[in-house]
């Protein structure tokens, strides 16, 4: 397949994949994390809702794990006054927030009314984030449903909001501490509080009165490759897996130009450029998302 195809190809899977998706319940993918009164449905289980007040928040999980794919999720965030609330949307290798965990995060953060929301990104290996990039969006995510989705393999994790890649993180194809590829992971969703440090740097604190707070989901979509103990590699090299060939495993001319654009015009926040931070910086700040 051309470079210029995969796009167009990854598009075209993800469709697909989505309507396969939107036959089977919400049931049938993911358990519930928190109290029945704080998650609806619409009335043909396609639309899932999850509140958060001021006694709890809500979340769900897949029932299963795996290890290499695409993952995507339309989502509409909190209207009106969301500050210090967090929709996470993330992949993990455990239940909860172990201190060995990979992760793969988009984060939502909430703002005061007429104020931007805010997209955090976060990798972890074996417990160790501090891989921030916060971003700017070029639509307002509180109006309709955008697709926000995660592309990972051994050689690459691609961040994209409606197919446009936002941040692109390599592996330098050796043993190393920071690219997240040997333990399969759950996909996860949450809304929850966060007050402390999500808005202004938690000088915006969450206004409880305008609770409950919202967000919703739908067409969940996956090519993955599901993991079942033991499994050896979890890597296939048939042309089934698209998302692990070698085209999946660089920006196409699209993407780049995209990517390109992002980078331009909507990067708040980026690590891998705080020099005050860090003395020196981290060993894959050194590699090129553009190869």
């Amino acid at each position: 397949m051309a470079p210029l195809l995969f796009i167009a190809a990854l598009m075209a899977a993800s469709c697909s994949s989505s309507e396969a998706a939107s036959k089977v319940s919400f049931e049938e993918n993911f358990s519930m994390m928190c109290k029945d009164s704080h998650f609806k449905t619409s009335e043909d289980g396609q639309i899932w809702y999850l509140s958060l007040d001021k006694e709890t928040g809500c979340g769900f999980q897949t029932k299963q794990r795996y290890r290499f794919g695409w993952f995507s999720m339309k989502l509409k965030l909190v209207g009106g006054d969301s500050a210090g609330v967090v929709t996470a949307y993330y992949m993990c290798s455990e239940n909860g927030a172990g201190p060995e965990r990979d992760e793969l995060d988009f984060e939502f953060l909430g703002n005061r009314t007429g104020q931007p929301y805010l997209i955090q990104t976060n990798i972890y290996k074996n417990g160790t984030g501090n891989r921030e990039m916060r971003h700017m969006l070029w639509f307002d995510p509180t109006e309709e449903y955008h697709t926000y989705s995660i592309l990972w393999n051994n050689h690459q994790i691609l961040f994209f909001v409606d197919q446009v890649p936002i941040r692109v993180y390599k592996n330098n194809g050796e043993a190393n501490n920071f690219f997240p590829n040997e333990k399969p992971m759950y996909l996860f969703s949450s809304i929850w509080n966060a007050d402390d440090w999500a808005t202004r740097g938690g000088l915006e604190k969450t206004d409880w009165q305008k609770a409950p707070f919202v967000s919703s989901y739908k067409d969940f979509n996956i090519d993955a490759c599901q993991w079942e103990d033991p499994y050896p590699a979890c890597v296939s090299t048939t042309t089934k897996n698209w998302w692990d060939q070698y085209n999946a495993w660089h920006l196409s001319s699209t993407q780049k130009n995209d990517y390109a654009w992002v980078q331009r015009n909507l990067v708040v926040y980026d690590y891998c450029k705080d020099y005050q931070r860090f003395q020196t910086m981290p060993e894959e700040c050194s590699l090129s998302p553009w190869d």
